[in-house]
């Protein structure tokens, strides 16, 4: 037993070493308040008071205070009951409650006269509302970020839903950063101005402060985006913040598959393509791209633990028949630039060249760099008058997603979870696979890995006093 324990000890270590993590603070939380009364307006301290998350069984209790009010904090993001206790008076419970991030809804409890053991209940209640955020935000909840179609199910592209978020294309990730980082100018701020958060740990790239990898659709549960005067837990850059919580497992066994297929054969042909000389069919693209994966949650230990795993593979084949150069005819190499600089090979416009050495067009082959045309050589050659050659280029992508995370309900006021996701982008230079074809570059290629590692634990020491990490 104990060389399983210290085997488990070296991996826990190993991983910490080799990845980025961060301790998770108070953000992918919410919280309730509210204050208790009875039936003449009165307020009620010493009332017990528990919120009970209905997907896991999870509670928290507290008690009001002199005045009757009570705040419950960092509950995890779902849906909860609100019961209410007091001897001398009906209990009282509201059901339909739903937590989102940051969501802080102010909730009244009147408590009527009577016996413990009657029970008023409130169901199908009005929309929650906040009293007491500064901020100006909205969520996107976990409906619509499955439902709303995704050009390449990147979660991100959603938050242009929020009022006064304008996508910056220009500004978004470059080449040397990580893949699926979006840019955002949110109520007139700087697009690298906003503020990402997972599972309550910064979540921004270092390199240009645009996001990390979100989890895809199905492994996200919500976000939630928030500008104006922000909270202390979110106001780390002057755009806005973007606040997102992962999916935990509940008390039921739950899971999902998934695949979309894009393929050459269900688009029409690209009127651009290059022309096959034997067949007279112009080429297609050889398009073939599968998105797939799947989740899978459920209890480790009933009401206690709880595990999510989630995985999305993509992989992406093209070979783009639409490209094309000028390469050097065979005039060209004789010395003979004539059609070259006719009308047909300008727009329309015919042209006169007047460097060292050309006659009418024409130069004495003895001229031309013995370099330049052995490079010649390599090039493909061309029948067109103009010089003009199609050609393809394969360029393969490979991503993938994994994301793991357990939540552990140590008592009714110790709770704690762990979470990492690994995100893969791996495009394969086009040189790479075609060595022979000068035309193609050597640019193009990334093998980009995006490593994130989220602890947190959460521990309320009284009714007025709490730790989180």
């Amino acid at each position: 037993m104990r060389r399983v324990l210290h085997r488990c000890l070296f991996v826990v270590i190993a991983v910490l070493a080799l990845t980025d993590f961060a301790f998770a603070q108070a953000g992918a939380t919410a919280q309730i308040n509210g204050t208790v009364r009875d039936a003449s307006g009165g307020v009620l301290p010493g009332v017990d008071v528990t919120a009970t998350q209905t997907d896991t069984n999870f509670s928290r209790a507290t008690v009001t205070d002199a005045n009757g009010n009570f705040v419950i904090s960092n509950l995890p993001v779902g849906p909860y009951r609100l019961n209410a206790m007091l001897s001398g008076f009906r209990t009282f419970q509201r059901t339909g409650i739903v937590l989102t991030v940051n969501a802080d809804p102010t909730i009244p409890i009147e408590l009527g006269i009577g016996e413990l053991s009657e029970t008023v209940s409130v169901e199908a209640a009005a929309p929650l509302v906040e009293t007491r955020s500064p901020s100006i935000g909205q969520v996107v909840d976990n409906e619509r970020i499955e439902e709303l179609p995704l050009n390449g199910r990147n979660a991100t592209d959603l938050i242009a839903l929020a009022p006064a978020a304008v996508p910056q294309p220009a500004l978004n990730a470059t080449s040397r950063s990580m893949t699926g980082g979006q840019a955002f100018s949110v109520a007139g701020g700087q697009g690298f101005g906003v503020a990402y958060l997972l599972d309550g740990a910064t979540h921004n790239n270092p390199f240009d402060n645009l996001n990390l990898p979100l989890p895809f659709p199905d492994a996200l549960q919500e976000f939630r985006l928030e500008t104006s005067s922000t909270t202390a837990n979110s106001g780390m850059h002057s755009g806005a913040s973007v606040n997102a919580a992962t999916k935990s497992g509940t008390n039921l066994f739950h899971g999902d598959l998934f695949e979309f297929v894009r393929d050459h054969r269900f688009n029409a042909t690209n009127p651009f393509n290059a022309i096959n000389q034997r067949t007279g069919e112009r080429a297609n693209d050889g398009l073939n791209r599968n998105q797939y994966g799947g989740t899978f949650s459920g209890p480790l230990r009933t009401d206690r633990v709880f595990f999510f795993g989630a995985y999305q593979g993509t992989r992406t084949r093209e070979v783009p028949a639409d490209l094309f150069a000028f390469v050097p005819t065979a005039a060209m190499l004789a010395g003979d630039f004539t059609q070259y600089a006719s009308a047909a090979c300008n727009n329309g416009v015919a042209r006169t060249l007047t460097g060292a050495g050309f006659v009418d067009n024409r130069l004495d082959p003895a001229r031309l760099s013995p370099a330049a045309l052995k490079i010649s050589q390599a090039l493909p050659k061309t029948e067109d008058p103009c010089g003009r050659v199609t050609y393809s280029r394969s360029r393969p992508v490979d991503e993938g997603q994994y994301i793991g995370k357990v939540d552990v309900q140590l008592s009714q006021n110790h709770s704690a979870f762990g979470r990492y996701m690994l995100t893969s982008y791996m495009a394969t230079p086009p040189l790479a696979l075609q060595p022979k074809d000068i035309l193609v570059s050597a640019l193009g290629g990334r093998d980009q890995k995006a490593h994130s590692l989220t602890l947190g634990d959460t521990m309320v020491l009284s009714s007025t006093t709490e730790t989180t990490r």
